[in-house]
């Protein structure tokens, strides 16, 4: 992979597997090259990197903004914008997942939300605003325990292509083995299967029903998406299940709190790269390509270029599409495992109201953070790095630099502007 995340960059993240079976994914591991830090005498660990530590370096051209191409796939969906919105109750109802459609993008409905436990969900969209910090836990917990209701699901998923949106919609594993056939008949465009971890090997107490991820994809007459992941190993079973996507992130959202409360997940450019490379090793031992989608941590243009050059498709961003003035949110946004009845894995946050999705998505900026215009940074990104193409942005050069955000920004940091916020 040369420019790229390969072994002169980054030497933890070894080259693919063979040419051979597609069963060969499955027992391949990056190890073989990795650097090990010594955490005790007989215990080894691996360097992973966040978003915040790496940077873009530059090649020797650079293409104008208005060349590049930033279209993807997904589900043999094509879209203009590698742009989804999480399917949080603070970011995507029906108004917003036909206005992204609209605009070029994607919004996902979580369909075990306040979207479809209320034919109406004004008043608890107006409760979770106005309550206060000590007593959100309580709030959020009594307003999701109303049951999800079948027939709403069915309307949500026909207003929005009623009004010409596409319908992507989201359910936990055991929602989609409640509700997946509601969603075939609702016919939706596409399904997010989704949970803090999902794997192909579920160990559930006995008598308990688990939803068999393979045979799932297989029946669905829509187009599954699994996560989520953060290792090679667990990404190429998922794609070997029969993922139309695979979604990479545990833990990095704005709103989530599972890194403080589980002690799990691993920072998101290792783990995108980690998992880039399994999709790129099972296409070249002759499976399909199955995009890989960031999810979590992304906040800024230069989040979403780094996502990419990491080797993803697309990013899923929450917290961004909250801050529109067209998000349910109110200016908060808390996460789908916020409401857990037994322990809450999200908080929520004030996320502010910043300006109108238009402005967030395609610009023009009207805030100096990297917040707005988020298109127009991926354009400008790819022209400067000399990137035509989604493909060819994967390729650029990854720098280790923990002072990227940093370096020389002393005013902005004292003056709290731009990068300094």
């Amino acid at each position: 992979m040369a420019g790229g995340l390969g072994t002169t960059s980054l030497p933890w993240l070894a080259p693919g597997p063979p040419a051979g079976s597609f069963a060969l994914i499955r027992s391949f591991t990056t190890s073989a090259q990795r650097v090990d830090i010594q955490l005790s005498r007989v215990r080894h660990v691996r360097r992973a990197y966040g978003i915040d530590e790496i940077a873009l370096a530059p090649g020797g051209s650079t293409v104008d903004p208005s060349l590049v191409q930033s279209h993807w796939h997904l589900g043999g969906i094509e879209r203009p914008m590698p742009i989804i919105a999480s399917a949080m109750d603070s970011v995507v109802d029906v108004p917003m997942a036909v206005h992204l459609s609209r605009l070029g993008a994607l919004g996902v409905l979580n369909l075990e939300g306040l979207q479809t436990r209320y034919a109406d969900p004004t008043a608890a969209l107006e409760r979770i605003a106005a309550v206060g910090v000590h007593e959100f836990v309580g709030l959020m917990q009594e307003l999701y325990s109303a049951p999800v209701r079948e027939e709403l699901i069915l309307e949500r998923v026909r207003e929005i292509k009623a009004a010409g949106g596409i319908a992507a919609v989201s359910a936990t594993p055991a929602g989609a083995l409640a509700f997946g056939h509601v969603v075939a008949k609702a016919g939706a465009d596409l399904f997010f299967v989704q949970a803090t971890v999902v794997s192909t090997c579920h160990h559930s107490p006995p008598g308990q029903d688990k939803l068999d991820l393979k045979a799932f994809c297989q029946e669905m007459a829509v187009p599954v998406v699994l996560g989520n992941c953060v290792t090679y190993g667990v990404c190429a079973e998922l794609i070997e299940a029969g993922a139309a996507a695979v979604m990479v992130g545990i833990g990095p959202g704005a709103a989530c709190t599972s890194r403080g409360v589980l002690g799990v997940g691993v920072p998101q450019a290792t783990a995108i790269a980690d998992c880039a490379a399994a999709r790129d090793d099972v296409q070249r031992s002759g499976g399909p390509y199955v995009p890989i989608i960031a999810d979590g941590g992304i906040v800024t243009g230069g989040d979403i270029c780094k996502c990419i050059a990491c080797g993803a498709d697309g990013v899923m961003i929450g917290s961004p599409i909250a801050r529109a003035v067209e998000a349910p949110g109110r200016g908060f946004h808390w996460g789908m495992a916020t409401p857990s009845p037994v322990l809450p894995r999200g908080t929520r946050i004030r996320v502010g109201t910043t300006g109108n999705l238009e402005q967030i998505l395609r610009g023009p900026a009207q805030l100096d953070d990297g917040t707005h215009n988020l298109m127009g940074a991926l354009h400008t990104s790819m022209g400067t790095l000399g990137a035509h193409t989604i493909k060819e942005m994967q390729q650029v050069e990854i720098v280790v630099a923990p002072s990227l955000l940093s370096e020389g920004k002393v005013y902005q940091k004292a003056q709290q502007l731009g990068m300094g916020r």
